[in-house]
């Protein structure tokens, strides 16, 4: 079955949980880049991941577009560190012999700037290099993509446009991160939870929902609710594994596996069929989570 077929057959489906904090926890902190620093490091995540049941994985290429590397000096190269980790998660995949039955999304996030005229970006500049990261990770492998943490619902309608341009074939999944419930729900920019579920339906989007963002795992069942009722599509959600404390200048995830896993049960009451984790979630967070579906069935 293809990753569309997933998405359209109602089932329940889970993703996998982070990688930059999982990374971390485990001595790499380079994010993205560990996909040519330490590719090992990336290939086992993904492949603890898949162990814990995950039904997808999602490339380690975050923020790997050129506006971002190039705003923030990211000594990095576009092409190489995108076709690195679609490379890798396919290459777990296929080590864990799932490659049929299993799915790699490919990874895009914000750039870190602010569109015109808040900004000195036009829309085009950012549709171009959502194309152009889109095309490195269609051409290593993905079955779809998955557009996340971004606050921003014009970015993400340009990030989603990147993608229909490089890759029209691929499904695409469109989250958004939301730092309140009052007032419809909001994004740091204000869009609220309906206007951004409308809109990207409408833009063509094959799923919308919510991720990462400042909300507790079980909050975010509002903005799914809301989000539900707006389009006629799957609603996906990764909320993080709670809210994150500063303790020594390190930035500390404490939700545990079983409190996540409650959390996402409400999302999945609220109308979620698309569930994984965002910043500080980890492979035992995902396992936890199949093993209450699994008993709530």
């Amino acid at each position: 079955m293809g990753f569309l077929d997933a998405l359209r057959s109602r089932t329940v489906m889970v993703l996998d949980g982070a990688m930059g904090t999982e990374l971390s926890r485990r001595g790499h902190p380079d994010g993205p880049l560990c996909n040519l620093s330490a590719p090992e490091a990336v290939r086992e995540v993904h492949l603890d991941y898949l162990r814990a049941g995950s039904a997808a994985l999602t490339t380690n290429t975050l923020t790997m577009n050129r506006i971002y590397v190039g705003a923030h000096h990211v000594d990095v190269d576009v092409e190489k560190v995108n076709r690195a980790g679609a490379s890798l998660a396919v290459s777990a995949l296929e080590e864990y012999h799932a490659r049929e039955t299993r799915y790699v999304l490919g990874n895009l996030s914000a750039t870190g700037q602010l569109l015109e005229p808040l900004g000195g970006f036009r829309e085009e500049d950012f549709v171009s290099a959502y194309r152009e990261q889109a095309g490195f990770l269609a051409e290593g492998g993905v079955d779809g993509f998955i557009i996340e943490t971004i606050v921003d619902l014009r970015e993400a309608v340009c990030a989603l446009r990147g993608c229909r341009q490089a890759a029209p074939k691929l499904p695409a999944i469109a989250c958004l991160a939301f730092y309140t419930t009052g007032n419809g729900g909001r994004t740091a920019m204000g869009n609220s939870a309906e206007d951004c579920a409308r809109v990207l339906s409408r833009e063509g989007a094959d799923a919308v929902g919510a991720n990462c963002g400042s909300l507790e795992p079980e909050q975010m069942a509002e903005i799914v609710r809301t989000m539900a009722g707006a389009a006629v599509l799957p609603v996906a959600v990764e909320p993080n594994a709670g809210i994150p404390r500063l303790v020594g200048g390190a930035t500390l995830y404490e939700m545990t596996p079983a409190v996540f896993a409650n959390g996402l049960l409400r999302c999945r009451a609220a109308g979620a069929r698309i569930l994984g984790g965002c910043c500080g979630t980890t492979p035992e967070h995902i396992r936890a989570l199949l093993r209450m579906l699994a008993s709530a069935a």
